[in-house]
């Protein structure tokens, strides 16, 4: 009870309320909520374990920087993927069941990677995981919904907001010690009893309103065809310039197999009786620029976390265990943004400023960190960490908070797992295009370094020739342990690599500044999804009544003429 307590004392306003607006209390509410929150925990610790150990991972299974991204790309791909799907069933069938499902797929999955030998064993268990993450994304939000009314969500998103931002601080530094004490390979069993007991917390405490049973459909070829285009857009981005030239025909298959395949799927999904993303969703202004904005966040928060932590060890000689200490300012950035915002925002009932202003902090955090080198400061970077932190902190989850106040109650699973989808897609692909960058330019330079790389290799003497064999064999280098003379060549060459595939962050931050510009200022709703649904089916009931009344009161007053009247020989 002891953790009840702190959290109820996070979400508390004022000591004189006690209840939210749909009658429940605090304590109810957290208790229901506490194995989301940990299901949650679940999926950030198992993705952010491995995010400081993962160039030592890649380095041990002879991967390259091509499987280093794939090795993230793989489990955003099926994130994203699988996200509209868990989001439709959720407006079918049973959330609970579907939401220990997915922490049950998540994990087994996660156990199963902890074996691998081989960059794609490595890869295919990571795109297991992302199934399950698809599911523990959408479900924990639609959950919440039936839960919580909007108005008092925000503080309750700040909630979700700061377990994410301990996931993602405690994960890296557990996983750098675990790696440098036990090896790699541990970081994969360590969500295993926090998914245990995630399960068991579930099964106890959340307990939803039965659902009216009703005749459903699965889009089957709407599923295949998102799957199709998606993995063919994500494929093509990875391997273009390295596996295949750009303008080749290649690249003319599978951007004509992406097109052909989206096509496709818009007609299917406006013909089918349960589609698989509604498209009405889009006629909604507020869920369309909800969208675009969340790619940027999409691409600013995955993006961050996986290249920072590249940054650390490759470009400043950082241990994992280093590595994830030295990114705690960006997480810190989130964490108070998240809880700061969401307070706010239940507080005073206005959700606005704080998504512009946060979309506002995406656009510089990421200007910032285009002009980092080996030699910046750390406190400069911090400060570029935490303003980056910070915009996808008011950003993130908000968005989500604003697309369920105006959705269809009904609707409200489609709408979720929508916006999720775009932000997983939105990290996907941008997680790819900033590793193929990262990997080209890092090409190019080592190429414009040919000769202080040879005048350096020749000062090591004896172990010039194993260093010359280690470097040619293409695998992901373990800076920290190179000579000085290698080490700050490559620092310098990975700094600016990585600096430059921060470039392609901007456009995309200023995108969404732009969308959350123009969203709606609507009021946020004080009746939860349940209570909106009753309400609507009231107001339908009673329009009903209504209008009966008025039919038999014209009948009653108006008699029938001698033309109205019918007699058995007519």
């Amino acid at each position: 009870m002891s953790l009840l307590n702190y959290l109820e004392s996070q979400v508390a306003v004022t000591t004189s309320v006690s209840r939210t607006d749909s009658g429940m209390t605090r304590r109810q509410v957290l208790e229901a909520l506490s194995g989301l929150l940990l299901g949650m925990f679940v999926s950030m610790l198992a993705s952010t374990v491995v995010s400081t150990s993962l160039p030592v991972i890649i380095h041990d299974l002879d991967g390259d920087q091509a499987a280093f991204t794939w090795v993230v790309t793989a489990t955003l791909l099926t994130t994203a993927i699988s996200t509209p799907v868990w989001g439709k069933l959720a407006d079918l069938y049973n959330r609970k069941v579907l939401f220990q499902l997915a922490i049950a797929i998540f994990v087994l999955a996660t156990a199963a990677a902890g074996f691998a030998t081989t960059p794609e064993w490595l890869i295919a268990c990571r795109a297991v995981q992302g199934l399950g993450a698809g599911g523990l994304a959408a479900l924990s939000q639609v959950i919440m919904a039936d839960i919580i009314s909007p108005r008092e969500r925000g503080r309750y998103m700040g909630l979700f907001g700061a377990v994410m931002a301990l996931a993602t601080i405690g994960g890296p530094l557990a996983g750098g010690l675990i790696t440098d004490t036990w090896g790699w390979r541990w970081n994969f069993y360590v969500a295993i009893p926090f998914a245990i007991a995630a399960l068991i917390i579930v099964q106890r405490t959340l307990h939803l309103t039965h659902r009216a049973r009703r005749k459903v459909s699965i889009d089957y070829v709407g599923i295949v065809l998102l799957s199709t285009a998606v993995a063919l857009l994500l494929i093509w981005v990875s391997l273009a310039g390295d596996a295949f030239e750009w303008w080749s025909l290649a690249t003319i298959l599978m951007i004509g197999g992406v097109i052909v395949a989206t096509v496709l799927f818009i007609v299917v999904e406006l013909r089918a009786k349960d589609p698989l993303v509604p498209l009405s969703l889009f006629r909604n202004r507020t869920f369309t620029l909800a969208v675009l904005a969340s790619i940027a966040t999409g691409i600013a928060m995955f993006g961050a976390a996986v290249f920072l932590g590249q940054y650390m060890q490759l470009a400043r000689g950082a241990s994992p265990t280093e590595a994830g200490l030295m990114t705690i300012p960006m997480i810190g950035g989130l964490l108070v943004a998240s809880i700061g915002a969401g307070q706010l925002i239940t507080r005073f009932g206005r959700w606005k400023p704080y998504v512009v202003t946060g979309a506002v902090m995406l656009v510089a955090g990421s200007a910032l960190l285009t002009t980092i080198h080996y030699d910046t400061p750390f406190l400069v970077v911090s400060i570029y960490m935490f303003i980056l932190g910070a915009g996808v902190g008011m950003t993130m989850q908000n968005l989500v908070l604003v697309v369920q106040n105006t959705t269809n109650p009904t609707q409200i699973g489609a709408a979720t797992s929508g916006v999720t989808f775009f932000r997983s897609l939105g990290g996907s692909i941008g997680v790819s295009v900033m590793g193929a960058a990262l990997a080209a330019r890092v090409t190019d330079l080592l190429g414009e370094r040919t000769n202080d790389l040879m005048a350096a290799l020749a000062s090591l003497g004896d172990q010039a020739q194993a260093w010359a064999d280690q470097l040619q064999s293409g695998s992901l280098p373990e800076v920290s342990t190179m000579p000085a003379v290698l080490q700050v060549i490559f620092e310098d060459v990975y700094a600016q690599g990585i600096s430059f595939s921060f470039v392609f962050l901007v456009p995309f931050a200023i995108l969404s500044v732009i969308a959350v510009a123009f969203l709606p200022n609507t009021p946020l709703n004080r009746m939860n999804t349940r209570e909106r649904i009753a309400a609507s089916e009231a107001d339908l009931a009673t329009v009903s009544v209504s209008e009966a009344m008025d039919v038999l009161g014209k009948t009653e007053e108006t008699p029938p003429s001698a033309t109205d009247r019918t007699t058995p020989e007519q």
